[in-house]
C-alpha cells in the first residue's frame, strides 16, 4: 500500500507560467513524496474537497496536507518550499516575522498580472497559452 503524500499540490497545467514553475518542483529533491494535481483539465473533479472548488484551484495556488489542512497563496508556497529539502532556505525566509504578510500582499499583486506573464512566456517559451491567459473576471 503507498503511504499517502506528505502534501498535494493544487496547479493550474493550463498555464504555461505555472507548469514551467511545477516542472522545477517536480524536479526538487522529495518531490516524489509530493502528489501533484493538474485542475486544468475537463477531466478534473469540479471540487477538490469539501472546501476547494476547481474555478478556486485554477485562480489560486493551493495545497492540502496529509492531514486535509489547506493552505493557498504564499502559505501555500511555504508549505511546499519546507517540503522539499532545497528550498527549505526559501520557506524559512518566507516565515520570518512579518514576512508572510508581505508574502502574500506581493502574491496578491502577482494575481492581476498571471494571465499578462503568461502569455508573455507562452511566445517567448513556444507553450499555448489557454485559459489562464485570459484576464480575471471582474
Amino acid at each position: 500500500m503507498t503511504p499517502p503524500a506528505a502534501l498535494t499540490v493544487y496547479y493550474d497545467g493550463a498555464c504555461p507560467l505555472c507548469s514551467a514553475e511545477i516542472r522545477t518542483y517536480r524536479r526538487s529533491r522529495g518531490a516524489e513524496r509530493l502528489a501533484f494535481v493538474d485542475v486544468s483539465g475537463d477531466d478534473a473533479p469540479a471540487t477538490l474537497g469539501p472546501d476547494l472548488s476547481r474555478e478556486a484551484a485554477r485562480a489560486r495556488f493551493h495545497v492540502r496536507d496529509d492531514q486535509g489542512r489547506l493552505a493557498s497563496g504564499a502559505s501555500g508556497f511555504i508549505r511546499l518550499w519546507r517540503e522539499l529539502p532545497g528550498w527549505g532556505w526559501l520557506a524559512t525566509l518566507a516565515s520570518l516575522p512579518g514576512m508572510p504578510i508581505l508574502a502574500e500582499a506581493a502574491y496578491r499583486g502577482f494575481l492581476p498580472l498571471r494571465p499578462h506573464l503568461a502569455r508573455l512566456f507562452s511566445r517567448f517559451s513556444g507553450t499555448s497559452c489557454d485559459t489562464a491567459c485570459r484576464p480575471p473576471k471582474a
